[in-house]
């Protein structure tokens, strides 16, 4: 039996440097300018769920361009299987697997994701996102931090 600590380690750390993003200025000087967000606005709106607990957050543009943000499509697999790149799964506090979706411009949404193997930096998935809906590559770890630390 494995210790679930460090993926609690894992899912503390993540929320940490989400939080840290969303919330420090941009340390280092960029070339391209971010459109400027108003005044007192977050970069990410979340909103819950009360039946399933996920939430649906809204990201503005300056929040994606802060965290680099890029998706990429679900493939098909043998059967019902479908294939998700490594770099988007992500483990919660208790071992479950989630990807991010994207159903919506600057939308995203957690959904479970049910992992038969990896390899090669391929996820083979009994149960996860329909092919082809774009899943989050670069960035999930700060939304799923910008999730569950809302303080809500």
């Amino acid at each position: 039996m494995t210790s679930q600590k460090p993926q609690l380690r894992l899912a503390l750390a993540a929320a940490a440097c989400a939080a840290a993003l969303f919330t420090l200025p941009a340390c280092a000087q960029s070339t391209a300018v971010a459109p400027a967000a108003a005044p007192g606005a977050a970069p990410v709106k979340v909103e819950k769920n009360a039946t399933t607990g996920i939430a649906k957050l809204t990201v503005t543009e300056h929040g994606l361009a802060r965290i680099e943000l890029k998706t990429e499509p679900v493939k098909a697999g043998t059967g019902t299987d479908v294939l998700l790149p490594y770099a988007s799964l992500l483990y919660d506090a208790n071992g479950k697997t989630w990807v991010y979706t994207t159903p919506a411009p600057r939308v995203f949404e957690r959904q479970a994701v049910t992992v038969s193997k990896i390899e090669g930096g391929v996820v083979t998935a009994s149960k996860g996102p329909a092919v082809g809906t774009a899943v989050v590559t670069v960035g999930a770890v700060e939304l799923f931090g910008a999730e569950l630390n809302t303080g809500k």
